[in-house]
């Protein structure tokens, strides 16, 4: 569809069968798919966890992109913890995703700032910035967050959601407007392949999912979304 296609993989480790050790273990096999794939963010966001097992988690995933990019140098991917700058500090993560109405990106990049971010991304963009993703429900909010200088915005749903068929759906109106903005704006909710080229061709800069990616073949969702 696009080369330039931005992919952005949300995880859920709770949708896989087992115990919470296997759980744990198919995860982080979907992260390291997931980055050797070409996925350019990863969204860690198991808000269920407990600190602890969160941190640790964290640190896995960030072994394992680790060993990869030493593996090509030219791996995109960075790695992202849902809501808590604390624990993507700890594991030298590249960044943070903040949901709506959550801290402002000011506020992550002061606490970034103080503890001296590390991530490999973040030392490319500046000496000590961290990537922020921000959800958005309406084009106001992507330009708010626009204007905070937050890295990328994720503005949903999109489409209607088979896991929440009550929520109403933003539309690819609203998406076009939000992609206005002077931010990268990607599309998230219920998106699949059938409907993706409907968000890129309406501005998106890329795509955000949880289901797209994480059941089906990612190399081949990638191929099929990049054209290549």
């Amino acid at each position: 569809m696009a080369d330039s296609c931005i992919l952005y993989y949300i995880t859920d480790r709770t949708v896989f069968p087992g115990d919470e050790r296997t759980r744990r273990d198919r995860l982080l096999d979907k992260i390291a798919e997931a980055a050797s794939a070409g996925i350019d963010y990863i969204q860690l966001r198991e808000k269920d966890l407990p600190t602890r097992d969160l941190e640790s988690l964290a640190r896995e995933a960030m072994r394992i992109i680790l060993k990869l990019r030493t593996e090509n140098r030219e791996l995109p991917t960075a790695l992202l913890i849902n809501s808590r700058t604390d624990v993507a500090l700890t594991a030298e993560a590249d960044g943070v995703h903040l949901p709506a109405n959550d801290i402002s990106p000011k506020d992550v990049r002061t606490a970034w700032h103080k503890s001296c971010g590390r991530g490999r991304f973040a030392r490319e963009i500046s000496p000590r910035s961290p990537l922020i993703s921000v959800s958005c429900h309406s084009p106001q909010e992507v330009a708010q967050v626009a204007s905070k200088h937050a890295t990328l915005a994720l503005f949903a749903p999109i489409f209607e959601k088979k896991d929440a068929p009550g929520t109403t759906p933003a539309g690819l109106e609203n998406l076009r407007q939000a992609c206005r903005s002077q931010i990268p704006t990607l599309a998230l909710g219920g998106i699949t392949l059938q409907n993706a080229a409907s968000c890129l061709h309406a501005g998106a800069a890329g795509i955000a999912a949880i289901r797209l990616f994480q059941e089906n073949n990612i190399a081949a969702i990638v191929h099929a979304l990049r054209g290549r």
